[in-house]
């Protein structure tokens, strides 16, 4: 076997001539159609048209020029089938022994902000992916290329066999369904937004490899880094990493988790994350004072975290961050003085997100979560409330100060592990209970490591009280407003301890459960 005959036909034009250039070089016929037909001719490359192998003109702009006996016989023959060799020597045909296509940009052009439903769906490609498939599903006889990174490799083992190897060719033959699947999720997935259908009766997701991990949780477990094909400005995944080594797996996790925080704020914020969680947020009339109280909240557990920030980082915050150990720092961007103060460190890692969607301005997207067997898909928890959502259900109302403590320190609960309990003062959090079986233990640890700081600060917590014993341990401490959910069957139990107290209370109506 030999590759005589190949069927060029890029939208991406990536590399293309000088490809088409080695095999006609070597005596390969190509075939092309349309703008890849034109270059490669202006090119002085040999080509010759669809339209001289089907015998029939391109059509309808273009929408039918390759589906077409002539086309598909020669992909789809079995060519050691005595059958199908019959069928193509009588009809005439050829076989066509190398497939380059690649797609209509449907992902790019829907990412445009003023993108049409009509030029979207003009950009759905149908005869490109069933070439691809109909050379793929031949892939015994047949190479089909799909990625321009692939030529190199191809060419190789063309000029040194003639063809390429079978198990070149079953790996293209992967990557081709692999691609067109993305390519068939991203439609159904626009269309089904567009036809008000988010959860359908199939869900399908598709991702892009960022990287390749070390490993995972741990050493011993393999990993990857994937990102949306539209993933929105602002994300670990669309971040530019400026200086350090490559991310770890918990790093990313962590990140995502920094980054999910700090949006919650429009003032100057700096989140600190250990483990998913966070160990300290602050937020101040500047981001250097907001760091100050994000490392004030917890000095023993932001070592070896990391911290996120929602204003560009200057030299005078660089300088602080630059005296203890941080795994990464995400900012929106960092002044050069900054850089070359924090560059000093070589194990540090700098991610650059851009500029953050104001905390009115996020948008709600869909999490996957696997289970053993399938997964589950729910909305992301972007819920947001105001001092008007509020209802007062002790005698005592809150403070102005103390509902704007009640404020930020709902924003911040919201993303610690359940049970959760976050204690708030001085806009800065002061104690974290995560992750807890019942939320009284939550409650102890989080006034444990608040200690005298206690006295004074607020409460927040994820759920509602199943029972008193809570606000009886929060009025031991000094803690002197509550925000919590409400809707427990024991509610009034908790509204008495408060009142005898003095305790002011607040029901939100919402809770922010996070397993």
């Amino acid at each position: 076997m030999a590759i005589r005959r190949a069927l060029i036909s890029v939208s991406d034009k990536t590399g293309i001539v000088e490809f088409a250039r080695e095999l006609a070089a070597r005596g390969v016929q190509i075939i092309s159609t349309g703008g890849t037909h034109g270059l490669l001719e202006k090119e002085g490359v040999p080509v010759i048209g669809i339209s001289d192998v089907t015998g029939f003109p391109e059509i309808m702009d273009g929408r039918v020029k390759t589906l077409h006996p002539a086309v598909h016989s020669g992909l789809l023959a079995v060519r050691d089938n005595e059958e199908h060799r019959k069928a193509i020597q009588e009809l005439g045909l050829d076989y066509i022994d190398l497939v380059v296509v690649n797609l209509y940009p449907f992902a790019a052009t829907i990412a445009k902000p003023d993108v049409t439903y009509e030029d979207a769906i003009e950009n759905i490609d149908i005869g490109g992916p069933t070439m691809l498939r109909s050379a793929a599903k031949n892939h015994a006889f047949v190479t089909v290329v799909v990625d321009a990174a692939d030529y190199a490799s191809v060419l190789e083992e063309i000029k040194a066999e003639g063809d390429t190897k079978l198990e070149t060719r079953k790996r293209l033959a992967a990557k081709v369904f692999r691609h067109t699947g993305a390519y068939d999720a991203l439609i159904g997935d626009y269309l089904s937004k567009l036809g008000g259908e988010p959860l359908p009766e199939r869900y399908t997701v598709t991702y892009e490899k960022v990287q390749d991990l070390r490993y995972g949780e741990n050493p011993h477990q393999r990993a990857a880094f994937y990102r949306k094909p539209l993933a929105e400005e602002g994300n670990v995944t669309t971040a530019e990493q400026i200086h350090g080594k490559e991310l770890s797996y918990n790093n990313i996790n962590d990140a995502n988790a920094a980054l999910a925080i700090v949006k919650e704020f429009d003032e100057p914020a700096v989140v600190a994350i250990k483990h998913m969680n966070p160990c300290g947020v602050g937020v101040g009339r500047d981001i250097h004072q907001a760091y100050q109280k994000a490392y004030a909240a917890d000095p023993t557990s932001i070592f070896g975290g990391i911290v996120a920030a929602n204003r560009t980082i200057g030299a005078d915050t660089a300088a602080l961050l630059s005296e203890i150990f941080l795994e990464i720092i995400l900012a929106p961007d960092f002044t050069p003085e900054a850089l070359e103060i924090l560059s000093r460190k070589k194990n540090i890692r700098l991610l650059k997100t851009g500029e953050l969607p104001a905390a009115s301005q996020r948008k709600s997207d869909w999490v996957v979560t696997s289970v053993a067997g399938g997964m589950v898909v729910q909305e992301s928890d972007v819920h947001s409330i105001g001092e008007a959502d509020l209802k007062i259900v002790t005698e005592r109302r809150p403070t102005e100060e103390e509902l704007k403590q009640l404020l930020f320190g709902w924003k911040v609960v919201k993303h610690v592990k359940s049970n959760a309990i976050l204690l708030a003062k001085d806009d800065m959090t002061v104690g974290v209970g995560a992750g807890q079986m019942n939320r009284v233990g939550a409650a102890r640890i989080a006034v444990e490591q608040a200690g005298e700081q206690a006295k004074g600060a607020v409460l927040a917590s994820d759920a509602f009280f199943p029972m008193g014993d809570t606000v009886e341990l929060a009025a031991a401490a000094g803690i002197t407003a509550i925000i919590q959910p409400g809707g427990s069957i024991k509610d009034e139990e908790s509204i008495k301890a408060a009142n005898e107290h003095g305790i002011a209370m607040v029901f939100t109506g919402v809770r922010h459960f996070k397993h």
